[in-house]
């Protein structure tokens, strides 16, 4: 099933929030399983199905990295579980970025991360911006490597909530 299509929402790395919780409220009016009690043991299940998926896509809709990634799976773009090999350039940034751990107090830590977020956004926004770019194997490419050091600065940030 795809996601955007249940929702009626384009194909894209970016959910308009607006829409989505428009459709998703009108989608449980249509399929939540209290709407179904007096209906055959398999209309119940169907709406109870239904309504699973509906939580699921809105779920990833709301999560904007976990949109960019089910639009780069749809795309063929990444794989689950895939080992991607992060550029050289970015690990000896990570490898600062940890080295300055030492040296820091845990919110100066989680500002200099939000900081590098940002650089990381900036540097990709256009593609998000841009539908025209979405249509182009490199920058999908960028979007791919973006989704991907993003998720590598996610797990230094849970690191350091341990």
């Amino acid at each position: 099933m795809n996601y955007f299509e249940l929702f009626g929402l384009k194909e894209a790395p970016v959910a308009d929030k607006t829409e989505l919780a428009r459709k998703y409220f009108e989608l449980q009016k249509k399929f939540h399983p209290d709407f179904y009690t007096n209906e055959i043991e398999t209309e119940q299940e169907n709406a109870t199905l239904q309504s699973a998926e509906i939580n699921k896509a809105f779920n990833i809709f709301r999560n904007p990295d976990k949109t960019i990634e089910y639009f780069l799976q749809l795309r063929g773009i990444i794989k689950t579980e895939e080992k991607y090999n992060l550029p050289p350039d970015f690990l000896m940034e990570m490898m600062e970025l940890n080295e300055s751990f030492e040296d820091n107090n845990i919110a100066d830590i989680q500002n200099n991360i939000a900081a590098f977020e940002k650089k990381l956004y900036d540097a990709v926004k256009p593609v998000l911006d841009s539908e025209t770019a979405l249509q182009n194997d490199d920058s999908l490419q960028q979007l791919k490597a973006y989704f991907y050091k993003k998720k590598y600065l996610k797990r230094i940030l849970e690191r350091l909530d341990d």
